[in-house]
């Protein structure tokens, strides 16, 4: 209503107006009604923006208002964020590896077996270590900036994000089925549950990066 109420006072249709705001939401509505619209991030984008319009053949120098955005808190978050991610599902596609020859050794390999079982531990250990920093920043980037706020994308991700927590809770529960000697299970299970980590992930870049619904 109040978007309607502006069009009225402004005696202006809904393509001739530009509406920028800092909420998913509101450019949202505002994208039905028919305006041209900006989901506002930060200045140097804005700023960025309106130069593309006044100077549609310019070319960015560092120097420009519209390049000062690579130097932004924010995106320093969003780096260390994906650098942790990258590090964090590194460890869940080769812990699983590791179980695929601890599933093949021989019960009379005791050496081999306790030398599998010494790098999964260790690889456990640092993979969860890598888990918290890359769960850390992304919260701060949904809390902290609003990058997706509102958005359907994000809330698939967030359901991508709490099933890579599980895989990574499954397998600290088989790792200490290994150390046990408990495990149940065949090379060949562990090979295609191994394949779960690299889904997860394809879901998740195409998710942030193409941002489908």
């Amino acid at each position: 209503e109040h978007y309607r109420r502006a069009l009225q006072i402004t005696q202006r249709q809904p393509g001739e107006c530009l509406f920028i705001d800092d909420r998913p939401m509101n450019v949202e509505v505002a994208h039905i009604l028919g305006m041209r619209t900006i989901h506002f991030a930060n200045p140097a984008q804005l700023a960025g923006f309106f130069l593309s319009v006044v100077r549609p053949n310019h070319r960015p120098s560092p120097t420009d208002a519209g390049a000062a955005h690579y130097t932004d808190p924010m995106l320093w978050v969003k780096s260390f964020h994906i650098v942790f991610v990258a590090s964090w599902f590194a460890g869940l596609f080769y812990l699983p590896r590791i179980f695929v020859n601890l599933a093949m050794v021989p019960p009379e390999s005791l050496a081999e077996r306790e030398r599998l079982l010494l790098m999964a531990r260790k690889l456990m250990r640092f993979t969860s270590v890598l888990a918290v920093p890359a769960l850390g920043l992304g919260l701060w980037l949904w809390l902290g900036y609003g990058i997706g706020a509102g958005s359907g994308w994000m809330h698939a991700k967030l359901v991508v994000v709490l099933l890579a927590m599980g895989y990574h809770h499954a397998c600290g529960v088989m790792l200490k089925q290994f150390v046990r000697g408990a495990n149940r299970r065949n090379h060949v299970w562990y090979r295609w549950f191994n394949e779960a980590p690299v889904v997860l992930l394809v879901v998740a870049v195409i998710l942030v990066v193409v941002k489908p619904f």
